[in-house]
């Protein structure tokens, strides 16, 4: 069944209940480029700060290159398994790109010129003048947004996920010629599960709600 047919009419809150990380994936499903360039469009739907959409993705399908992503991962045995791992990175240096996004906006109707000038006047004086690491906790942030919404995507068209904090950062960039302006996020593994993944318990929202004060 194709991906966009398995999409129509899932329910989103089954979508919700029904995700859970896999680990165990079946090797020989193999996923297309096109079906991965169709979840990550579904993906960058996602909110960020200001728009400027910090999230990069290196996605590994090749297997070779996935046995070379594995001792970063600690040789976790879904880097080779899954249909691909995607590195979601986070671009410290995304209000460079200001201009672009929101001259997108005016040709699209969204706003007119002068707003999108101020926009972009805004954020380069805003995210350029943040430090290295308050650029890096915003695209961290946006980073997680992004992530959550592949995994839900994925699993709403019938493909199970993994996110994945287990690797080594570092070695990651080094390896595969990460710009350094980039911030290692998570991987997540996509694939099909070879064994449901388990459900697990949660906090009830009474233990980790307070209302309008501490």
């Amino acid at each position: 069944m194709a991906m966009t047919q398995i999409k129509n009419g899932v329910d989103f809150f089954e979508v919700i209940r029904e995700r859970h990380s896999v680990r165990t994936y079946d090797p020989s499903y193999k996923m297309s480029r096109d079906e991965l360039k169709e979840l990550l469009d579904d993906a960058v739907k996602a909110p960020s700060s200001s728009n400027l959409q910090p999230w990069r993705f290196l996605v590994i399908d090749d297997q070779a290159v996935k046995e070379k992503l594995k001792p970063i991962a600690f040789n976790q045995k879904q880097v080779t398994e899954a249909s691909a791992i995607i590195a979601i990175l986070g671009d410290r240096e995304a209000y460079k790109r200001a201009e672009t996004i929101y001259g997108r906006g005016v040709e699209l109707g969204y706003m007119p010129a002068d707003v999108a000038e101020a926009m972009t006047e805004r954020s380069v004086q805003a995210y350029g003048g943040m430090g290295a690491e308050r650029q890096k906790d915003v695209a961290l942030v946006d980073g997680g947004l992004v992530a959550m919404q592949l995994m839900l995507a994925a699993k709403a068209k019938g493909l199970d996920t993994v996110p994945m904090g287990g690797f080594d950062a570092n070695r990651l960039m080094e390896a595969f010629n990460v710009p350094e302006t980039y911030v290692p996020v998570m991987l997540v593994a996509v694939g099909k599960a070879a064994e449901p993944g388990r459900p697990t318990p949660r906090l009830s929202v009474d233990e980790v709600t307070q209302w309008n004060s501490f």
